[in-house]
């Protein structure tokens, strides 16, 4: 998925077992989704605690993070690192793969295929992608300041 493709439609659960349908969510405004490769993992933690953090900062967009660690895993995390917006469980990764972020031949040397890279997406309202960051290596970070400026315009 690139800037200016239609944003593949979904519907997975969240941390408090919801149900989350993105193209109902766009009827609010701007979703950005941050693709994060695992719950209680260093640079995941990095990412979500400096985004919650900063969350009035993303305009009043819906942020939600989403990797392949089941609902209650989620759930747990979110308490433990007191972040304030939902996690979403791609657990059988096709959101992931859908999006073009999820590790095809496994994530480095333990060779698993059910993860996703770290990626960050913009959707405007009107389901187009506004922004988009794909990243090979899951230790860095995506452009936060790129995706603030990027919902600025919406």
């Amino acid at each position: 998925m690139k800037k200016g493709d239609q944003a593949p439609d979904f519907k997975i659960f969240s941390d408090a077992a919801r149900p989350f349908h993105l193209s109902k969510q766009l009827e609010s405004g701007p979703v950005v989704l941050l693709f994060f490769p695992a719950a209680f993992t260093g640079v995941c933690t990095t990412e979500l605690n400096t985004v919650n953090m900063d969350l009035e900062a993303y305009g009043g967009a819906t942020v939600v993070g989403v990797s392949t660690d089941a609902p209650f895993t989620l759930a747990e995390y979110k308490k433990v690192n007191g972040l304030t917006f939902p996690l979403l469980s791609d657990h059988d990764a096709d959101v992931s793969l859908a999006y073009g972020c999820k590790y095809i031949d496994g994530f480095t040397f333990m060779k698993l295929s059910r993860i996703s890279k770290r990626a960050a997406f913009v959707v405007a309202p009107d389901g187009v992608i506004a922004y988009a960051e794909i990243l090979e290596n899951a230790g860095d970070q995506p452009d936060l300041d790129a995706i603030k400026s990027t919902i600025s315009t919406l």
